[in-house]
């Protein structure tokens, strides 16, 4: 099994997507997003779950716009954990399980164990490839599973699943009330081995049998709006997603106004979330984040586009990485973000191997903006709300800057 990173920070498993953290976030699809500690720099990697075959938990409910409280992070004992794990496997029951109930009544909202299997995926995750069937869904806060999106070409799509429909049972286990981290599990398995979905949806229940399939997806795609605005859309910031939104800014004709599309993004590597924020600035503080009550900071490169007119879309999935993304470039003055209120995961993971070979990522501290904003719980609300129609919103305001007849 490959050594642990040094540290994990999660700011959340990556909801569409996979769970995926140099780290877990996308590796077991948690969604949730995460992160962890690349070797370069030390630098954390990030958080959230966000390749296919992931989602997120729903969040609890966001507060009314204005400042938000900073709130200390439930997290789990590290030693109790690895006790409860030694013990169990001394008397031959699963180590993983006893540490995940332990972990469960800490209070630690975003505190997940995996076992060898979960983990040693995380390295084909990272590089957005990973075995399942092409799906990304969300825990309501009625317990039900719901389908977010299907990747296009997965199995998934071609047995025509969609998204809103409601996940009912994986292989006939109900998957109500289950952690999405749990739903993920099940859904992920061995290239060619079957998996048995029953669902619903406003025209009755139906009962598909996909075949897991080693999927890819590609992090950044652009496209050119007319008027001379580019499109840069990132669906996870899993390993090179930084450096080609650096390309794509580069490459956008000069004056051009940019949107960057993070919406539904559920993290992936705090590393390239950087890289990503370096596109449109000048070096600087990107975000800040404690590690058991040791302050630490993350700072953009030089060179960065700065005058280039630029809007932020977010939404709901917004999560991790992707909101500290956002946070930045909103702090620093630097973009304008449009759409509706992020997910608000900002807290921070480390992993911590138990006996059995079995891995907890418990939750250590938080990180903020700029300009200190603790996005945990809250989010990050957008300067200018727009639900449907968030393009032409985001037109306008590019029109205000200068961009366009």
């Amino acid at each position: 099994m490959p050594g642990l990173p040094a540290s994990c920070l999660r700011p959340r498993d990556l909801r569409r997507g996979a769970a995926l953290t140099l780290a877990f976030i996308a590796a077991v699809g948690t969604a949730a997003s995460t992160g962890c500690w690349d070797r370069a720099d030390a630098v954390s990697v990030v958080a959230g779950a966000g390749l296919a075959d992931a989602g997120a938990d729903a969040p609890e409910p966001a507060p009314e716009p204005g400042p938000a409280a900073p709130r200390e992070a439930a997290t789990a004992d590290r030693e109790a954990v690895a006790r409860a794990a030694a013990t169990a496997v001394a008397e031959g029951k699963s180590g993983k399980k006893a540490a995940q109930e332990v972990v469960s009544r800490s209070g630690d909202r975003w505190g997940v164990v995996y076992d060898r299997g979960e983990y040693a995926a995380f390295a084909a995750e990272l590089d957005g490839r990973w075995t399942g069937v092409g799906l990304w869904a969300g825990r309501r806060h009625d317990g039900r599973i719901e389908i977010d999106e299907v990747q296009p070409g997965s199995p998934a799509a071609r047995a025509g699943l969609r998204a809103g429909d409601r996940l009912l049972s994986i292989d006939g286990q109900s998957v109500t009330g289950l952690r999405v981290a749990d739903v993920v599990a099940l859904l992920r398995g061995e290239a060619g081995t079957p998996v048995v979905l029953h669902l619903t949806r406003d025209d009755g229940d139906l009962t598909e049998t996909l075949r897991r399939e080693q999927l890819h997806a590609e992090p950044v795609t652009v496209r050119e709006l007319a008027g001379g605005i580019t499109v840069i859309k990132v669906i996870s910031f899993t390993r090179g997603s930084g450096e080609r939104v650096r390309a794509a800014v580069r490459a956008a004709p000069p004056g051009a106004g940019v949107m960057l599309d993070l919406r539904g993004n559920p993290g992936g590597l705090v590393t390239e979330a950087v890289t990503a924020a370096s596109a449109f600035l000048d070096g600087g503080l990107v975000a800040t984040y404690d590690v058991r009550g040791t302050q630490r900071a993350l700072y953009a490169s030089p060179g960065g586009d700065t005058a280039r007119p630029l809007v932020t879309l977010v939404d709901g999935g917004t999560m991790s990485a992707a909101e500290l993304v956002t946070g930045a470039l909103q702090d620093r003055g630097r973009a304008v973000a449009v759409g509706t209120r992020t997910f608000g995961k900002g807290s921070v993971q480390m992993p911590t191997q138990l006996p059995d070979g079995s891995v907890a990522e418990l939750t250590v501290g938080t990180y903020r903006t700029p300009a200190g904003r603790s996005l945990d719980g809250s989010g990050i609300t957008p300067d200018l709300a727009a639900g449907d129609g968030v393009e032409e919103r985001a037109r306008t305001v590019l029109g205000g800057l200068g961009v366009g007849p």
